[in-house]
């Protein structure tokens, strides 16, 4: 399970994602594109999660 956030990329948004990686990349690119106008591509954001998620164990 993952979440996504606005606040975690220095938006001033309370949007929030949470469930499975797939999903939640395809909410946050939708909201992202609709209410901040940013077309984020799948794999970007994926990289974000990855970035987040910190180094792998």
């Amino acid at each position: 399970m993952v979440k996504f956030a606005c606040a975690d990329y220095g938006f001033e948004c309370q949007y929030e994602a949470e469930g499975e990686e797939q999903d939640v990349l395809k909410k946050f690119m939708k909201h992202s594109s609709e209410e901040h106008g940013i077309d984020y591509s799948y794999g970007s954001l994926r990289q974000f999660l990855l970035r987040k998620s910190g180094p792998a164990q």
